[in-house]
């Protein structure tokens, strides 16, 4: 049952050209585009699958900090009147400049940076009051080392303060403003300790977001493993259920055409067959179906395992295959009781659709921890692709993969074909 797909997987005419193809978890599921703020590029990138936004204005942000400083700055001039030089309009332009430039923090956190350093010692230099202006150093620090520019942002608090160093001391000296004092070396050394645990706690902020950022690329791909697995369960439950029901099905329409002339009665027990293995291949397929309908839902029947060998063999048997079963199914887990059943039954498939012989044989061995099927027929071989070259062999290997076991199969050495699969098995007593 290869059915033709089209690109991405798609059932065939899904696709035109000039529409773009979209791949994802069943159910449309959406990958969700984390703040854009400044949050390290590469993680962000990651976790969106690749794509590079650019990062929103931080208007709200900029206006409020830029009126604070501001007014802040005035209040600071009333409270340092005579020590510092009173606000002029240079000044107001400059706290100004300090402020608005944060505006591009995000797009471009380094000129802001340094821009916004080269405003506030201008600032300072000229005498203007102490205040808020110093936040603005603060904020484009932490935005550039947040966002991945470390060494440009401590090259940038390194010369503020080294600049504020040089303009207390050395320029206050010779031109110093009206009642002011330089700072002490202690008042120095303390501004320069706020300084570093300014950018101690930019670092671990960019730490913890580059972490989460990965994280996040982490969880997204592990949502796309899981649905590319599931995706996968699911084609095989299908080809499984598929392949064999429409096996017997083509067969007992041949037998039905053969015989509805010469005879009647045994061309409708072949119609008989086909209505009922039809119907309970629907059943089955919209079992699997109802899983992505509703994810998570429980099924509505119990999964096949080896206590419907019996069943499998009545469908053999109207299909003109004679089976024959030597040992007792045991009781087993659900996951491998499942993957036995599908692996017997995909082999009888191959033995209806690609041998020439009418007679098969299935040996049940349980031992050791393993459970070994072996399923033989006699050949000879009816096409160039028999044993199930497709899709139906790959997923056997799949299903025994899944649980750490192996299949073989190929051409035994007296002829005919051999299909042997060996499951570990949970140690469990026989209920």
């Amino acid at each position: 049952m290869d059915e033709q797909r089209g690109p991405g997987g798609g059932p065939p005419g899904w696709w035109r050209p000039g529409r773009p193809l979209r791949h994802g978890p069943p159910g449309g599921i959406r990958r969700a585009h984390e703040d854009d703020g400044a949050s390290g590029a590469h993680g962000a990138a990651a976790a969106d699958g690749g794509e590079n936004r650019r990062p929103r204005w931080p208007w709200r942000s900029t206006v409020l900090l830029t009126v604070f400083v501001l007014v802040g700055s005035g209040f600071a001039e009333h409270a340092q009147e005579g020590e510092r030089v009173a606000l002029d309009p240079l000044g107001r332009v400059l706290l100004f400049l300090a402020g608005a430039v944060l505006l591009w923090r995000r797009r471009h956190p380094v000129p802001v940076v340094f821009g916004t350093v080269a405003a506030v010692l201008l600032y300072a230099g000229a005498g203007y009051p102490y205040g808020p202006v110093f936040l603005t150093v603060a904020v484009a620090c932490f935005s550039a080392i947040v966002s991945g520019h470390r060494h440009a942002a401590w090259a940038a608090m390194g010369t503020f303060w080294a600049g504020h160093v040089l303009i207390a001391h050395v320029l206050y000296g010779w031109l110093p403003p009206s009642g002011d004092r330089a700072p002490s070396w202690n008042q120095e050394i303390v501004i320069a300790t706020w300084v570093v645990a300014l950018a101690a706690v930019s670092e671990l902020v960019r730490t913890r977001r580059e972490q989460w950022a990965r994280e996040r690329a982490e969880r997204a791909r592990a949502a796309r493993r899981r649905a590319d697995e599931e995706r996968l369960r699911i084609a095989r439950e299908l080809h499984d259920v598929l392949a064999h029901s429409i096996s017997v099905i083509n067969v007992q329409a041949g037998v039905g055409l053969a015989l509805l002339d010469s005879d009647p009665e045994q061309a409708r027990s072949a119609l008989t067959t086909i209505k009922a293995k039809s119907k309970e291949a629907l059943g089955e397929v919209r079992q699997v179906l109802d899983t992505l309908r509703a994810p998570g839902a429980a099924p509505r029947a119990p999964a096949p395992g080896l206590d419907r060998l019996p069943e499998l063999v009545e469908q053999a048997a109207s299909a003109g295959l004679t089976v024959t079963v030597e040992g007792e199914p045991p009781h087993l887990p659900p996951g491998a009781d499942l993957a036995a059943f599908r692996i017997v039954q995909e082999a009888l498939t191959n033995v209806v659709r690609h041998s020439g012989s009418r007679e098969a044989r299935v040996r049940i061995e349980r031992g050791g921890g393993r459970l070994r099927l072996r399923v033989d027929d006699d050949g000879p071989a009816t096409g160039a692709d028999a044993g199930g070259s497709g899709n139906g062999l790959a997923g056997m290997r799949e299903r025994a993969a899944a649980l750490d076991g192996t299949i073989e199969a190929g051409p035994r050495p007296d002829g005919g074909f051999r299909v042997l699969a060996v499951l570990p098995i949970e140690a469990e007593e026989d209920r």
